[in-house]
């Protein structure tokens, strides 16, 4: 079998893009925190914006799912009536896991406020009230769905009627508008639907450095950085060009799992993707992570919880692939309860990692969920 190589200028070629698209993405979300820094601490606000990007995601990635049924060229959702839409409910809900009306999009939220974040409809709700009420509406559509879990609380991080955003409701609407202004004015087109880079992931990590040396925090058990999370990845993968199920007992923000669907192309992890993080608001942003990648509610799973003292996998294990950063020489209950002894994943030892160092329990851990043809 011959080759074919890139010719190395269009290699070239594809690099400067990747560092052009970076740079674009890193210069347009430095903007947005020196907009609005000031009344809101830098490591709560990246929760602003990540939110604010994921809005705009479902809501773009959901026109484009609608039209994509459609024969007429022309056609967009956002500009049909609520009334029409809401004949397809049921369906989008059963396929996407979600469901936004067209006035509720966030193309239509923005035009629907003015620079003050006011409604411009007669009798309408202020941009705050409107986004509450948004954000409560697309969570709500999963109830009673199976996508149900996946959605529930994912905009909990971000309080649109914090006094961190103003003073008054004036001042909280005036920025919230500047931020979805911001958030608008990214090319989701070059980032998001083109795979040359890890537009989220990268986003993600940018806002993390940048926020953790000022907060005092090191953001490490929130992400991994990408090339060392890359790295894992193909050496769990080796020669594979699929696999069953990848797991990460935990996940943080997800990147690691992510990576799968990167390198292999994500229907060549044929079982899905699962996880599970104790942080809560790093377990929203893994779940985000996952919608911003594409990945359908029903290929994921991630869960909430201390995966050493309450696993929420057992019914999935064993997996192919895991992959994990767990957090090094952390506590945990060990001896302290007599019923770890007896756990299926530590009992082969005859003994526990002790309570003041977890490394070699995360360790039995993987091993115990590992399949006999897998690799962690």
């Amino acid at each position: 079998m011959i080759e074919v190589r890139q010719p190395l200028e269009e290699q070239k070629g594809m690099a400067t893009t990747r560092e052009q698209q970076r740079n674009e993405l890193h210069k347009t979300i430095w903007s947005i925190a020196e907009d609005l820094r000031g009344s809101i601490d830098g490591w709560d606000f990246k929760q602003y914006v990540l939110n604010t990007l994921f809005y705009r995601f479902i809501s773009e990635n959901l026109c484009a799912y609608l039209a994509s049924f459609e024969t007429d060229p022309t056609f967009d959702y956002s500009q049909m009536s609520d009334e029409q839409a809401e004949y397809g409910r049921n369906e989008t809900v059963k396929e996407k896991g979600f469901f936004i009306l067209p006035s509720e999009l966030f193309c239509n939220v923005l035009d629907t406020v003015d620079k003050d974040g006011m409604s411009k409809a007669e009798n309408g709700k202020d941009l705050n009230e409107l986004l509450e009420q948004v954000f409560r509406n697309i969570e709500g559509s999963a109830i009673g769905a199976e996508s149900e879990d996946d959605l529930k609380g994912l905009f909990d991080d971000m309080d649109v009627n914090s006094a961190k955003l103003g003073g008054t409701v004036i001042e909280r609407n005036r920025k919230l508008r500047r931020l979805i202004e911001k958030v608008g004015s990214l090319d989701f087109g070059g980032f998001f639907q083109d795979n040359s880079i890890d537009a989220f992931g990268d986003a993600y990590e940018f806002l993390m450095t940048m926020y953790a040396s000022n907060g005092g925090k090191s953001g490490g058990e929130f992400f991994t950085p990408q090339e060392v999370g890359e790295l894992l990845a193909r050496i769990v993968i080796a020669d594979r060009n699929s696999v069953n199920k990848v797991y990460d007992p935990c996940c943080g923000s997800g990147g690691l799992l992510l990576k799968f669907a990167k390198i292999l192309g994500k229907e060549n992890v044929r079982k899905g993707f699962y996880g599970q993080e104790k942080n809560l608001t790093t377990y929203n942003l893994a779940r985000i992570n996952m919608f911003l990648h594409d990945i359908n509610f029903n290929t994921f799973d991630i869960a909430y919880g201390d995966t050493l003292t309450t696993p929420m996998h057992w019914d999935d294990e064993p997996f192919d692939a895991i992959v994990s950063n767990p957090p090094y020489s952390t506590k945990w209950e060990g001896k302290n309860n007599p019923l770890n002894i007896n756990d299926p994943r530590f009992s082969a030892a005859g003994v526990l990692a002790p309570p003041s160092k977890a490394d070699l329990a995360f360790t039995m851990h993987m091993l115990s969920w590992l399949s006999t043809d897998g690799t962690a």
